[in-house]
């Protein structure tokens, strides 16, 4: 049996998500594919995780790659999920996506959070339930959809630098006043959702630029470039009409947003190419796990 998982891309709450605050994270139109069928090639340390010694499926992500590697989408979560959906169905038969959502996600998140040491499950909850999700941690991660404020331009732009997300959560986790330098970023992840919940997209895209500063003074406090040069150069140019650009989730490279009510400039856009950025070919919201006919 087939299945295949989204990737996905982190709107809100960097950071903030891993001490209680919500975030937002979008399914976006490019899967992860599993095949029972077929034995694996190469198997991930999350599906490790999650089978021990049972034989892993085939899988195919580049989807959420290019010729420079991992794009930042979620791809070892959109693995496992795919890869766990495709034991599933060759084991009960046909399921609708919710119900193979249900029975993949508890295991999902299990073995992605044993294989990676903790981090808050939000990109594996997105690859199994798909759309928009405000998504939060507490006794257990709860997720409620959600739809995005009308009105909105949102791109996600590829940078082509490589982040090693472990290294920069570490970096945050260690700094002796943790709480006060992530405090503007908590209280701009609370903002975005409230703007979320009331269909106010100037108050979106005010909450985020917000969180694009409070990332950049995160950053600077732990002695990493969560914002990088680059996205803060483009977020100055967006910021002539009223959006922003801010990193998706950690920062430190792969991914980028755009958000705002109107498609970006040309002097944007010429800048975005000088830069290395390129936007990638996407859509948010995305039909989460699902079998392949």
């Amino acid at each position: 049996m087939r299945a295949r998982a989204p990737g996905k891309v982190v709107l809100s709450g960097a950071y903030a998500v891993l001490h209680g605050a919500p975030a937002i994270v979008s399914a976006v139109s490019r899967y992860a594919e599993a095949d029972s069928e077929r034995p694996a090639s190469v198997v991930t340390p999350e599906v490790k995780a999650a089978l021990g010694d049972r034989a892993a499926p085939w899988f195919d992500a580049s989807a959420l790659r290019d010729a420079r590697g991992k794009l930042g989408l979620g791809s070892s979560a959109a693995i496992l999920v795919a890869s766990l959906a495709a034991l599933e169905l060759k084991e009960s038969g046909a399921l609708d996506d919710a119900t193979l959502a249900d029975r993949v996600l508890p295991l999902a998140l299990a073995a992605h959070h044993r294989a990676q040491g903790g981090g808050s499950g939000i990109d594996v909850a997105a690859s199994a339930r798909g759309g928009t999700l405000v998504a939060q941690r507490g006794d257990r991660l709860s997720c409620e959809a959600a739809e995005l404020p009308s009105g909105l331009v949102i791109e996600v732009w590829a940078s082509g630098l490589p982040a090693v997300t472990a290294e920069l959560i570490a970096r945050v986790q260690a700094l002796p006043e943790r709480e006060r330098a992530l405090a503007p970023q908590l209280e701009a992840s609370h903002a975005a959702v409230a703007a979320l919940r009331a269909a106010d997209a100037a108050a979106f895209i005010h909450a985020l630029d917000a969180q694009h500063a409070a990332l950049q003074a995160l950053g600077d406090a732990a002695g990493v470039p969560i914002v990088t040069p680059q996205v803060a150069k483009l977020a100055r140019l967006a910021r002539r009409r009223g959006g922003t650009v801010l990193p998706s989730g950690a920062g430190g490279g792969d991914v980028a947003l755009y958000v705002a009510r109107e498609a970006p400039s040309a002097e944007l856009r010429q800048e975005c190419a000088a830069l290395d950025h390129h936007a990638l070919d996407l859509a948010l919201h995305a039909r989460g796990v699902h079998a392949l006919e």
